[in-house]
């Protein structure tokens, strides 16, 4: 999974999931299983970066405002994470009261507030980056010799 792919992903409710049942089909057996799968996967991702003050959401907008190099409005941090705003907010509200992030008005647009980050913020950045890599290659690692190859391949297929 590329670093990129990962700070994307937004927490699924396993929850909801009804429970493994012999009696289903294997093709539904397949996919819960899958399901699971990712979620124990991210709940692993998540545990690394919980070490470093970090979410995988808090990461991800981490990472928008590193790789802009600029100061972003909240609304395209929104659209480039795939949410409303309001969730951009209450996330930036976080990010800003842990000092990576500060806000700053738009001399463009009044209407407008950018986020941008902090020194903090950089250096939490690559903590974090350093931190989901490390997690990365543990769950890899995991898989034995040509695992990880047909699993990419089994991916790959799923995606197409």
């Amino acid at each position: 999974m590329s670093h990129n792919r990962a700070v994307r992903t937004r927490s699924r409710n396993g929850a909801r999931r009804p429970a493994a049942d012999s009696r289903r089909p294997a093709a539904d057996s397949l996919v819960f299983s899958f399901l699971s799968a990712a979620d124990a996967v991210e709940a692993r991702l998540e545990a690394a970066l919980s070490q470093t003050g970090l979410s995988l959401a808090k990461l991800a907008v981490l990472h928008l405002l590193a790789d802009a190099k600029e100061a972003l409005p909240l609304s395209d941090l929104a659209a480039r994470q795939h949410c409303v705003r309001s969730n951009i907010t209450q996330l930036v509200d976080r990010l800003e009261k842990d000092g990576l992030v500060r806000r700053r008005a738009d001399l463009a647009d009044r209407r407008s507030v950018l986020a941008e980050l902090t020194p903090a913020g950089r250096q939490a950045h690559a903590r974090g980056v350093r931190a989901l890599a490390d997690a990365q290659r543990a769950v890899v690692r995991a898989l034995k010799a040509g695992e990880a190859t047909s699993l990419q391949n089994a991916l790959s297929a799923l995606s197409s």
